[in-house]
């Protein structure tokens, strides 16, 4: 079992160069928010902008466009039924995050088949809640790309055919075993796991708790799973995913000191200020 220690957010969450610019810090394309769930892309947005990512543009019913641009001018937006532009956009992004808010629907299907006919091996693809329900049911052929699954309990149960009571570090690793090599799983629960398929050890949070029971929470993680996805290129998308996770519940644990619940926009506001403090801490 592996810990996301100091020396690893160090490694992670470096300082970045004078002469960069935002095309440096990922392109992002996130897909979802489709009604009536549109507050769930946008908090995945919200996140993936505060993480650091350079570009990021949503694919969302056209409703949802105003609400997110009052919340988040800094994305770019357009309608998630216009399939030349979502063609055009599934090529040029580095990660793709496909899933939060997504209706398992004639749409949702559509958009589903859309990405994986779509993205290529040199892309990231996370695969988070509408996506990978629509995933497991149609059974359908993973794509050659940089995979990352983020299920809650009763998600994997449908994905892995593990009773959630029987979620343990054999049947999962097993299951797990069946994914294309290096995919990536982020085993959200009670004492949230990360793994990647091939390797023997897997990281586990120390940190969390019921303060994050609420809507948005995973969306939330998503979006800075993918901010962090889309840069910090000295070290593998396995620790950027697993330092992007620990942060998430930890800057959840420090704010739950004052509050009874923690709402996950919350969590997005903190986390320029925790990067910002893990890269200070590397000149001490």
């Amino acid at each position: 079992m592996l810990r996301v220690d100091q020396t690893l957010l160090q490694q992670v969450i470096v300082s970045r160069p004078s002469d960069s610019h935002k095309g440096d810090y990922g392109r992002l394309l996130l897909i979802g928010g489709t009604y009536p769930y549109g507050g769930a892309i946008m908090m995945a947005a919200i996140a993936a902008v505060h993480s650091g990512a350079g570009l990021v543009t949503v694919a969302t019913d056209q409703e949802n466009i105003p609400a997110l641009h009052s919340q988040l001018p800094e994305a770019m937006a357009f309608a998630v039924t216009d399939q030349e532009l979502l063609t055009e956009q599934i090529a040029k992004a580095g990660v793709v995050l496909l899933g939060p808010g997504l209706k398992d629907n004639d749409l949702g299907t559509h958009l589903v088949q859309l990405v994986f006919d779509r993205v290529q091996p040199h892309q990231v693809l996370i695969l988070d809640g509408g996506a990978i329900s629509l995933y497991t049911r149609l059974a359908l052929p993973l794509p050659q790309a940089h995979l990352v699954f983020t299920p809650h309990q009763k998600e994997w149960e449908a994905m892995s055919g593990i009773a959630i009571g029987d979620q343990g570090e054999e049947a999962t690793r097993l299951a797990l075993s069946q994914l294309p090599p290096a995919s990536i799983l982020v085993q959200k629960g009670p004492q949230t796991k990360i793994w990647q398929q091939g390797q023997a050890d897997y990281y586990q949070l120390t940190v969390g708790g019921p303060y994050q029971a609420t809507g948005g929470m995973g969306d939330t993680l998503a979006g800075m799973i993918a901010g962090f996805a889309g840069q910090f290129p000295q070290v593998g998308l396995y620790e950027r995913v697993a330092v992007a996770t620990y942060l998430h519940s930890a800057i959840a644990n420090d704010l739950s000191k004052e509050a009874y619940v923690v709402l996950p926009t919350t969590i997005s506001r903190e986390i320029p200020k925790w990067m910002m403090e893990i890269c200070l801490s590397n000149c001490q």
